[in-house]
């Protein structure tokens, strides 16, 4: 399974978020940090705080941090949010054609497939991803 490029930095964000406690973060920071362009993470930044992932300030002493605590996000939940496509992987999705057995065998396969990978990102908090970076800045590495 292949995630967008969107859902990459939405999740890049977080983690950063994640690193910085409960201190007001600005875009410009992220965007010098993570090399990502302003213009992206402003789109991201807006949709992460419509979900309810980050919580926004604005004004001229504002900016953005996470909207939770990191172990009350489940980055399975990111995922399934901002991934638009994600519904065509569900056992919910529809059937095209006619039924053949090796059609619905390997439906049966990727459906599988795409459970286990679900498990694997519902399992994991932010703070699982954040916890392994905060190391490596008490290290003075990035």
């Amino acid at each position: 399974m292949r995630l967008t490029d969107y859902t990459d930095y939405g999740l890049r964000v977080l983690v950063y978020l994640g690193t910085t406690g409960d201190r007001l973060v600005t875009i410009d920071e992220i965007a010098g940090h993570s090399g990502i362009s302003r213009n992206h993470l402003m789109k991201i930044v807006h949709r992460l705080g419509q979900l309810g992932y980050v919580a926004t300030v604005r004004g001229k002493n504002g900016g953005v941090r996470l909207g939770a605590p990191p172990a009350k996000i489940k980055v399975g939940d990111v995922v399934r949010d901002l991934e638009e496509e994600l519904g065509t992987m569900t056992a919910d999705a529809p059937k095209k054609g006619p039924a053949l057995q090796p059609a619905d065998a390997v439906r049966a396969v990727l459906q599988d497939a795409f459970a286990a990978f679900a498990r694997v990102l519902d399992d994991t908090s932010l703070a699982d991803l954040v916890e392994p970076c905060l190391g490596r800045r008490s290290r003075g590495t990035r």
